[in-house]
């Protein structure tokens, strides 16, 4: 489950454009706010539908994802550079968890389609190379940051 949150993230990074107000991430294909799992509000991952700080689980600098609400360096989960989300504050290619191509999330390095994790296309994330209504593991509303959506679904 942490690396399909951490593919989500990465995708939903990728996804990152204006869009104002709190986007969320829904279980399956629903988009009822009883299925919220998580909310987004641009710079923040919250529990549910809540936007409290007290509810933050992660914060976002456009570079990196820190635990909680904190931007210390020592707090560092993951760095993203556009194609790749590393472990940590790394960027060494032994080091890196996920690429994206701007639809498919690959384990680790590889570009293989033997190694798709995720699909992420039109508002929702599949299972694998899938975009079959019954491989929607998750459905968002408006644009999340890919290592965002990854953290939110791991």
């Amino acid at each position: 489950m942490k690396r399909l949150l951490l593919i989500f993230a990465l995708l939903l990074s990728l996804l990152d454009a204006a869009g104002g107000g709190t986007q969320h991430l829904y279980r399956g294909r629903s988009t009822y706010s009883s299925d919220i799992l998580y909310s987004w509000d641009g710079r923040h991952i919250y529990r549910g539908r809540s936007t409290y700080s007290s509810d933050i689980l992660y914060t976002w600098d456009g570079r990196h994802i820190y635990r909680g609400r904190s931007t210390y360096s020592s707090d560092i989960l993951c760095t993203w550079d556009g194609k790749y989300l590393y472990n940590g504050r790394s960027t060494y290619s032994s080091d890196i968890i996920y690429t994206w191509d701007g639809r498919y999330l690959y384990d680790g390095r590889s570009t293989y389609s033997s190694d798709v994790v995720l699909t992420i296309s039109s508002g929702h994330v599949y299972r694998g190379r899938s975009t079959y209504s019954s491989d929607v593991l998750y459905t968002y509303s408006g644009a999340i940051p890919i290592p965002v959506l990854l953290f939110m679904i791991r």
